[in-house]
């Protein structure tokens, strides 16, 4: 999906929270303050109407932050070892390549291996950068807020599938016999541009 191609209402609404939010944070005007403040309402409700989510779950997504607005990074880690890569089982049976949200005292780099320890049980050191990805670019069902990817090439170093609270299980899959996917984190495109970037000694990154 083309940032164009994005449903007006989500592009009015992520605009309307980014002009609020940016008043909040520069204006000093006690009346300009409140302005923006029901402006970034507005954008909430239109943000509940558009979604069907409860008014008071879309302010904890998107009205929660302060400062200048900007996209919010997700990592995610592509172990490859004997021609497989390494996936997670999310919490809705789906499948996805490990990672999440990076943490604000984690690198690029300290957060992949996190989240592949954390999801998958399994050591990773990483290599390199594959691709840099607007999110709505790439996946059937926008966020409410911008959102850029990030994915990295992992050395597998060992280890298990440990139970935790994110994930249900981990796999090895050959790229013709891939698990469902959860399409909202992972697609087979994706999949498939991993695969090629580790063949590829003298990958260039692309970038949207």
């Amino acid at each position: 999906m083309a940032r164009n191609d994005l449903p007006q209402w989500v592009r009015w609404a992520r605009e309307l929270q980014a002009l609020a939010q940016a008043g909040l944070e520069y204006s000093k005007d006690p009346f300009d303050r409140e302005r923006f403040r029901r402006v970034r309402e507005i954008a909430a409700e239109m943000a509940s109407e558009g979604t069907g989510l409860p008014l008071e779950r879309v302010e904890d997504l998107f009205c929660g932050e302060s400062g200048y607005q900007t996209p919010k990074l997700v990592v995610r880690a592509a172990v490859i070892r004997d021609r497989k890569i390494l996936l997670v089982q999310e919490r809705n049976g789906l499948w996805a390549l490990p990672g999440g949200w990076v943490d604000e005292d984690q690198s690029i780099a300290s957060n992949a291996a996190k989240e592949v320890m954390e999801e998958a049980g399994v050591r990773a050191r990483p290599l390199r950068l594959i691709a840099v990805q607007d999110r709505d670019r790439h996946h059937p069902s926008p966020y409410i807020y911008g959102v850029c990817q990030l994915f990295v090439l992992c050395e597998d170093l060992g280890g298990a599938f440990v139970p935790n609270i994110e994930t249900l299980g981990s796999g090895w899959f050959a790229p013709g016999g891939l698990p469902p996917l959860d399409l909202d984190k992972t697609t087979p495109e994706q999949i498939a541009l991993c695969f090629t970037a580790q063949a590829d000694p003298n990958w260039t990154v692309p970038f949207d």
